[in-house]
């Protein structure tokens, strides 16, 4: 089975853009360092997420694809607000590595955003280019993000972590998570689980993460999620070899090619990624 890691990040410090790092206080110390391609745990081809809105972290991460061959590809960024977006897109897609574009919607006020700020030569942009879009999002933001998937079926989208399913938010994150899955074109990671569980939680996480599996299986079936490691993120509430393992013990109960299609195939085809 081949292993893809659909979303990883790495990040140089002293390139200084990176500011929920720098403010995040005592709890991101340990990851406030640089992670960079040698320092991956993992035997996996990786796409590369943006971890900073900024074009010039996304130039690094391309850069950095350029270098190692386990890059597959990178999730970059670019203002999709600004006038000149679609060209800043046609630069960047020049670099095959290009794969999709992440805007960081959880950190914007506007919850509606994306449907009302964005310059619509961006978006036909995205579309004729081939790139994908990943949605970085919260329970608040999932109407609207329906509304927008419904719109735009010509543009693949993946919600990243599940939509950091949280238990005050729990049954508008289940009305909305239900409502994107029945989007045929919507796909959903299988990431950023673990850092969002309380530490009583983290003690024993397979009775916390099993209903989210549940649901999500129920609602995008095993040819529609998409494993990713958020590493080093992770590493805030456990090890990447942990949460390898505690994947292998959630998935068991699925056939050899499901397990094979959320590890690995379902990257590959989301993402566009030559064998």
């Amino acid at each position: 089975m081949q292993v893809i890691d659909a979303h990883c990040h790495f990040w140089r410090i002293a390139r200084g853009d990176y500011g929920w790092l720098e403010s995040g206080g005592a709890a991101l110390a340990p990851i406030r360092r640089d992670f960079l391609p040698p320092d991956y745990p993992g035997a996996a081809r990786l796409i590369v997420v943006q971890a900073a809105p900024s074009l010039a972290e996304t130039d690094f991460l391309l850069s950095l694809a350029k270098g190692d061959s386990r890059i597959a590809g990178v999730v970059g960024w670019v203002d999709l607000g600004d006038p000149g977006a679609a060209g800043l897109l046609c630069e960047r897609a020049d670099n095959p590595a290009l794969r999709g574009i992440r805007p960081m919607l959880q950190d914007i006020a506007d919850p509606d955003w994306l449907e009302t700020a964005v310059n619509p030569r961006a978006l036909a942009a995205l579309v004729r280019l081939g790139l994908r879009f990943d949605a970085l999002v919260t329970a608040r933001h999932l109407p609207m993000l329906a509304r927008f998937a419904a719109r735009r079926d010509d543009l693949p989208l993946v919600i990243d972590h599940a939509a950091k399913p949280q238990p005050d938010r729990g049954e508008d994150w289940e009305r909305g998570m239900a409502a994107l899955a029945a989007i045929p074109h919507v796909h959903c990671k299988l990431s950023g689980l673990l850092t969002e569980l309380s530490p009583e939680e983290l003690r024993d996480p397979l009775p916390a993460l099993r209903p989210i599996l549940a649901r999500l299986l129920d609602w995008f079936g095993p040819e529609r999620l998409i494993w990713g490691s958020d590493w080093p993120v992770v590493t805030l509430a456990a090890s990447y070899d942990e949460w390898r393992d505690l994947t292998q013990a959630l998935l068991a109960d699925l056939s050899p090619s499901e397990r094979a299609a959320i590890m690995g195939g379902n990257a590959a085809r989301f993402y566009g990624l030559a064998a």
